[in-house]
């Protein structure tokens, strides 16, 4: 696609009633709009200094140290495909990387590296970004990226969920390959979920290693948006929730505060 046809393809949103259905198109509005960008700008990707990202860095520890046995199994399943891994911070910086040397040069000059910046509002609609504005998972596929440099590129990122069920970045995968077939996307997004899941529930054990893990029954949660876990203490008290448990039982910081029984929520085994 000719850049220029790529431009008016966005520009055409400002006329048309598709954002309010498509994600996609919703995003490129606000692009427009809100972010004030130029789906035509040509800049190169921003990168953050090594100062800048230090305390990225230090604040993600936790989470990338959790991260990285699944970081290494994601990449052994993706990488042949000409893909690499990244896992951001919730702005959308990544802080963590898996990928093959060979491809290094290529995704360094399309910005698939630590320390650049992918929000919305910098990089316009991409999977990293969008995703964390949306908080979903999603894939943002070659001509759907909002600036014009970027339609090369295919990403299926997933958002990731700290111990206290909020937004802690996102796990991406991502080609910049124009040949990425459509038909392995939906392959690609399914382990990117598993393996974003794998990761809260490492995350979540690691923040409450003193206490018993308690994984909710699928009945409980039909629809899982991360891993459905409680944290129960030596005195049966529910002292941590993932999002999804917190969602599926309508826990808050303050009911857990309270020191919520495990019996008023667990359901005895049969």
């Amino acid at each position: 696609m000719r850049a220029g046809d790529h431009a008016g393809r966005v520009l055409a949103v400002l006329g048309g009633a598709d954002a309010a259905r498509s994600v996609v198109a919703a995003s490129w509005r606000r692009c427009l709009t809100v972010h004030q960008l130029d789906p035509e700008a040509c800049g190169p990707p921003r990168i953050l200094t090594e100062g800048e990202l230090r305390p990225i860095r230090e604040t993600m520890a936790p989470l990338v140290r959790a991260a990285e046995g699944v970081l290494d199994r994601l990449f052994l399943a993706v990488g042949d495909a000409g893909c690499c891994v990244l896992l951001t911070d919730p702005q959308g910086v990544p802080a963590a990387r898996r990928g093959v040397s060979v491809d290094d040069e290529a995704f360094r000059r399309a910005g698939l590296w630590v320390g650049a910046v992918w929000s919305e509002a910098t990089a316009g609609t991409n999977g990293i970004g969008t995703c964390l504005a949306e908080q979903r998972p999603l894939t943002i596929h070659h001509d759907q990226h909002f600036h014009t440099r970027n339609i090369g590129l295919s990403c299926t990122v997933s958002p990731v969920y700290d111990h206290l069920g909020r937004l802690a970045g996102a796990l991406d995968v991502s080609s910049c390959r124009s040949d990425m077939a459509d038909s392995a996307v939906g392959l690609v997004a399914a382990a990117v979920l598993d393996a974003a899941r794998r990761i809260e529930g490492r995350a979540f054990r690691q923040a409450f290693e003193a206490a018993r893990i308690v994984l909710l029954g699928e009945d409980t949660v039909a629809d899982r948006p991360s891993s459905p876990l409680l944290a129960v203490d030596a005195d049966d008290r529910i002292i941590g929730a993932s999002r999804a448990a917190r969602l599926a039982l309508r826990l808050t910081d303050e009911i857990l505060a309270r020191g919520l029984p495990a019996a008023d929520v667990i359901a005895p085994s049969a």
